[in-house]
C-alpha cells in the first residue's frame, strides 16, 4: 500500500476543511512547496493535491503553485479540483503532474471522461466523493443519485485504473475511515481503490493495509502529528 500525503488548497495557500465544509478551513503551512518538499523529504512516494477553489468554481484556480510543486519534486504528484476539460487535462500533464483526478466531470459528461481515459489511459483516475454513500460533485456541494458502488463499476467497464473513494462524513474527522464502504467497494471492483478521509493514526493505517487497499490519502494527521509519515511508511512496507 502506498501513503498520499495530500496538500488542499484555497487561494493559493495549503488548508485543510472539515467534512468538506469551505467554512471550517484551517491554514496547516505558510508555503505549499515548502509542504511538499517536507513530505518528499520524509519518504513519500506519491504527493496528492486538490484545488479546492477550482471544484467549487469549475476551472484551474491554483494551477501556478500545483505546477511549481510538480515540477521541483522528484516523486509523482495527482491533482484533482476543477478539471472539467480536455485542455485542463492537458495542461496538467505537460506541467509535470504524473495523474489528473476527475471528479465532476466523470459524473456530468461521460463523452469527456471516456475521451480523456482514451488519450490518457493511466493519467486519469476518478474521485468518488461520497455522502451516505452517494456520489457528490462540485467540491462536494452537488449530491447525485449515483450510488457509489454502481458508479465505480461503471468507471471500471469503461477502462479506468485507480480510483479515489472519500467518505464526506469522515473526512477532516480523524475518526477513521469507513472500513465497511471500502471492504464493499473491494468486492465489487478489480482497479485500484486509493481511500481517502478520517485518518488519524497508524492503527488506521493497518487496518487500510489488512483490506488490500491500494493507496491512503492522509491530510489532517500529518499536519496534527498523530500519525508519522515514516512510521506509515515502514508499516506498508512490511509483508
Amino acid at each position: 500500500m502506498i501513503i498520499l500525503p495530500a496538500i488542499d488548497i484555497i487561494e493559493q495557500k495549503p488548508v485543510r476543511l472539515y467534512q468538506g465544509d469551505y467554512n471550517k478551513q484551517e491554514q496547516v503551512g505558510n508555503n505549499i512547496l515548502d509542504l511538499a518538499k517536507a513530505f518528499e523529504k520524509e519518504g513519500a512516494q506519491y504527493l496528492h493535491m486538490v484545488d479546492l477553489d477550482g471544484a467549487k468554481k469549475g476551472e484551474k484556480c491554483n494551477q501556478q503553485p500545483i505546477c511549481e510543486v510538480a515540477a521541483s519534486l522528484h516523486i509523482p504528484v495527482e491533482v484533482g479540483g476543477g478539471i472539467r476539460s480536455m485542455e485542463d487535462v492537458a495542461y496538467y500533464l505537460e506541467h509535470g503532474v504524473e495523474r489528473v483526478i476527475l471528479g465532476t466531470a466523470a459524473i456530468e459528461d461521460r463523452t469527456f471522461l471516456k475521451q480523456a481515459i482514451k488519450r490518457y489511459q493511466a493519467h486519469i483516475a476518478v474521485g468518488i466523493d461520497c455522502r451516505d454513500g452517494y456520489v457528490c460533485g462540485r467540491g462536494w456541494l452537488s449530491e447525485s443519485k449515483l450510488y457509489y458502488l454502481t458508479f465505480a463499476k461503471e468507471m471500471q467497464a469503461l477502462g479506468v485504473k485507480t480510483i479515489i473513494v472519500t467518505d464526506i462524513a469522515k473526512d477532516g474527522t480523524m475518526m477513521g475511515p469507513n472500513l465497511e464502504m471500502l471492504k464493499k467497494l473491494k468486492e465489487s471492483v478489480s482497479i485500484n481503490v486509493i481511500a481517502s478521509g478520517g485518518i488519524k493514526d497508524i492503527t488506521h493505517i493497518q487496518a487500510l493495509k489488512e483490506l488490500g487497499i491500494y493507496g491512503a490519502i492522509t491530510g489532517k494527521a500529518m499536519y496534527a502529528k498523530t500519525l508519522s509519515l515514516p512510521e506509515a511508511l515502514t508499516l506498508c512496507k512490511e509483508e
